[in-house]
């Protein structure tokens, strides 16, 4: 893939992500004054449960089946890993569905609150059109073709503002049911831009041969590794949910304020870079997979770099700007924090600054080990990384001179050794190629040498079993004579 294609290709999918969040943010605000805060409090506590099923049953697969696709498109050959791939994901989707309802209820107990219960209910459906939803953006991104995509973005998130306010304002004095209206709209969203996108795959590929492959084992096992890799960093969360609150606790009566402060309001705009740069993240996939498809492991490579350099080309600049401008932004976005609280912010970021790039160069690298087919080594990053973050939280948070600063230190931690590692394995794989390759010459031109010694062997050993077969003589090394 040219730079040209591949630029063209991360700005349609980040265009459609930031049109898509804008629309997110605009929605939310007269969604919570319909809801009411009772309302708005039921309907982001559903949320946990949800985005936890949707790890298990559907992070990660896009860019598998798009690794997938691009290997079979770079092969020749069109169709074996759509059908597989559907079949397999609505499996575990339909799985993730139907143990979310079954969790309702005893979910809802355990969180206080019995009306969630059909919260729950309203957004189990979700699940599973999002597994299927998963599978067709990844079959147009192994194709290089990132419209479909980024359109159904858009058709996701109008479908679901225009939904989910109609539905909560027929329930004005109910916030109850309101909440579980405006939850079933995301259903409805998943489910029309589920449609949409399958009308379009249906049009092309009335275009192309089908074959029926059974594929299904592999993609499980390729997929895997991509969802753990994609559920340790929402569970570390959840982890510093209880482990950073109860350690602030031992100094602080303002422990669950000043962890709000920190992974609502710092951790989201130290995240913003690595949205901004969700489209080199997708755009990344079909372009390492193809070259790999084709054994050209080192090009293959190239590529990865060339898409890490390019996310920092991003995110750096953006670190910078959280580092220099970050009391203009906490004015700006925060105007009713107290001053106590703007300080520690202001803190926060500049102390976080650094990890707006690691974060996204973390998710650019780990896109393209799995386009290598190195996706374990991912999840052997992360995984590693998070034993780093919650040691280093469990050392520092308790401290009274440092307290959430130190919660912020192990955060940076996490995502350099993230990082480092995944560079690490995009690196040494191209080493030990050239390696492997330097090797296999000489063992070429030794080849040729021994070759030809053990040809005038034989010729030798041939002219001595003639002349001494009579004697019965061992004909091993005989050829050494002549």
């Amino acid at each position: 893939m040219k730079h040209r294609k591949f630029f063209q290709n991360a700005a349609i999918v980040s265009l459609g992500g930031l049109l898509s969040k804008g629309i997110g943010v605009l929605y939310r605000i007269p969604l919570a004054n319909l809801l009411g805060g009772y309302g708005e409090g039921l309907y982001h506590m559903a949320y946990p449960l949800f985005c936890l099923m949707l790890t298990f049953s559907s992070a990660g697969i896009p860019a598998v089946v798009a690794r997938a696709v691009a290997a079979e498109h770079a092969a020749g050959r069109e169709g074996e890993t759509l059908p597989a791939a559907l079949r397999l994901f609505a499996g575990l989707g339909a799985f993730a569905a139907l143990l979310m309802c079954l969790l309702a209820r005893p979910v809802a107990h355990l969180q206080g609150d019995d009306g969630l219960s059909g919260c729950y209910l309203a957004l189990a459906p979700a699940v599973f059109f999002v597994a299927l939803l998963a599978v067709l953006r990844g079959w147009w991104q192994g194709r290089s073709e990132m419209a479909p995509t980024a359109l159904s973005e858009l058709v996701e998130q109008l479908v679901k503002a225009g939904a989910g306010l109609l539905l909560a304002a027929r329930f004005p004095h109910d916030p109850v049911r309101a909440a579980r209206a405006a939850l079933f709209a995301v259903t409805l969203s998943e489910a029309a831009a589920l449609c949409f996108l399958a009308m379009r795959v249906r049009q092309r590929r009335r275009l192309l041969p089908v074959h029926r492959g059974g594929r299904g084992s592999e993609l499980l096992f390729s997929a895997l590794p991509v969802m753990a890799n994609a559920a340790l960093l929402p569970l570390s969360q959840m982890l510093d949910s209880v482990l950073v609150v109860r350690l602030l606790s031992r100094h602080t009566l303002r422990a669950v304020h000043v962890y709000g402060l920190f992974a609502g309001s710092a951790v989201s705009l130290v995240a913003m870079p690595a949205t901004l740069c969700c489209g080199l993240v997708a755009a990344a996939v079909p372009a390492v997979a193809s070259c790999m498809a084709q054994g050209r492991e080192e090009e293959g490579r190239r590529r990865a770099l060339f898409a890490l350099a390019v996310t920092l080309a991003l995110a750096l600049p953006c670190a910078a700007g959280l580092l220099a401008l970050a009391p203009f932004l906490v004015r700006l976005l925060y105007p009713a924090l107290g001053a106590e609280d703007a300080v520690l912010l202001v803190r926060l970021l500049r102390l976080m600054s650094v990890s707006a790039a690691t974060l996204a160069a973390v998710d650019t690298l780990a896109a393209c080990l799995t386009a290598m087919g190195l996706a374990r080594r991912a999840a052997l990053s992360m995984l590693i990384a998070v034993i780093v973050k919650a040691a280093l939280q469990f050392a520092l948070v308790g401290n009274p001179a440092l307290g959430i600063t130190g919660a912020a230190i192990a955060s940076n931690a996490c995502y350099l050794v993230a990082f480092f590692l995944d560079l690490f394995y995009t690196v040494r794989k191209k080493r030990e190629m050239h390696h492997a390759a330097h090797h296999r010459t000489g063992n070429e031109e030794r080849g040729a040498d021994a070759g030809r010694a053990r040809g005038a062997q034989k010729r030798g050993r041939r002219v001595r079993a003639h002349r001494d077969a009579p004697l019965g003589g061992k004909l091993e090394g005989g050829g050494n004579s002549l």
